[in-house]
C-alpha cells in the first residue's frame, strides 16, 4: 500500500474476509484476505484542474470544499512536492501553458496554481474567459526530476528539455519544452533552435546538426520525462 501511494495509486477495498468465514475455519486463529483495487490518481488531475479553473472564473464551487476533491488532495502522492505543467487547448490550438520545472510545493497545489496561471498569466494569450471554459481541453503533465544532458544524448519524443543560457543583455535566460513539442519539431536541431529562440539566448553556432559542437559553451541543457493525462476531446 505504501509503494502504491508513493507511485500515485489509490487503493479501494472492495471486500474483506477471514479464514474464520470458511465452513472449516476457526475464530481462534484467522488469516485476513482483502480484495483491493488500485486506481491511478493521474487521470483525475485534468478534471481537478478544470474544477479549480471553473471556481477561479466564478463558474463553479471551490473544489477544496468538495468531499471528493478533498479526499483526492489528501492522497500522499499529491501531498508531496512535485512539478507539473497545465496545458489548455481550444480545438487543435494552444490556449495557454504554464508549469513548474523544479518542485517547491505539494503536487496538488502545483496543479491548482498552474491551472490558474495557464488561463490568466500566459503572456502569449489573452486571459481565458468563463465563456471559453466549456470548449477548452485540459492536459496535466507531471515531471520527473531533471538531469543534466547534452544535445547528442537527447531522446526525441521522450525527453522534455530545459535550456539555460545568456541573453543579448548578458542576463541569464531559460526556456522549457515538454516532450509533446517533439510532435511538431521532430528534428533535434530544429527543436533546439526553437528552444533557443523561446529563451532569447545568444546563439552564435546555429542549429545543431548532430555532427559538430553540441551548443554554445555557455548553454546548459537538462532533461526530464513526463506522465501526461488529457481530457477526452
Amino acid at each position: 500500500t505504501h509503494h502504491a501511494a508513493a507511485h500515485g495509486l489509490r487503493a479501494t477495498v472492495l471486500a474483506h474476509a477471514t479464514s474464520a468465514d470458511s465452513p472449516y475455519g476457526s475464530a481462534d486463529r484467522v488469516v485476513g484476505y482483502p480484495a483491493v483495487r488500485y486506481d491511478p490518481v493521474g487521470p483525475t488531475l485534468p478534471g481537478y484542474a478544470r474544477a479549480v479553473l471553473a471556481h477561479h472564473l466564478g463558474a463553479g464551487p471551490n473544489p477544496a470544499d468538495q468531499p471528493g476533491w478533498r479526499t483526492l488532495l489528501d492522497h500522499p502522492w499529491l501531498r508531496r512536492e512535485g512539478a507539473c505543467f497545465v496545458t489548455l487547448r481550444r480545438g487543435d490550438r494552444l490556449r495557454g501553458c504554464i508549469g513548474t520545472v523544479d518542485p517547491y510545493r505539494a503536487l496538488g497545489a502545483d496543479v491548482a496554481g498552474n491551472a490558474i496561471a495557464a488561463a490568466t498569466r500566459d503572456h502569449r494569450f489573452d486571459p481565458v474567459t468563463v465563456d471559453e471554459l466549456p470548449g477548452l481541453r485540459v492536459e496535466v503533465s507531471v515531471l520527473s526530476p531533471r538531469t543534466p544532458t547534452t544535445a547528442r544524448d537527447l531522446r526525441p519524443g521522450t525527453d522534455g528539455v530545459v535550456l539555460a543560457g545568456t541573453g543579448p543583455d548578458g542576463r541569464p535566460r531559460r526556456a522549457t519544452f515538454l516532450p509533446q513539442v517533439w510532435e511538431s519539431l521532430p528534428d533535434t536541431g530544429e527543436f533546439l533552435a526553437a528552444l533557443r529562440h523561446k529563451a532569447g539566448v545568444v546563439d552564435g553556432s546555429g542549429p545543431w546538426d548532430g555532427a559538430g559542437p553540441e551548443g554554445d559553451d555557455d548553454e546548459d541543457l537538462s532533461r526530464f520525462t513526463v506522465d501526461a493525462w488529457e481530457e477526452d476531446p
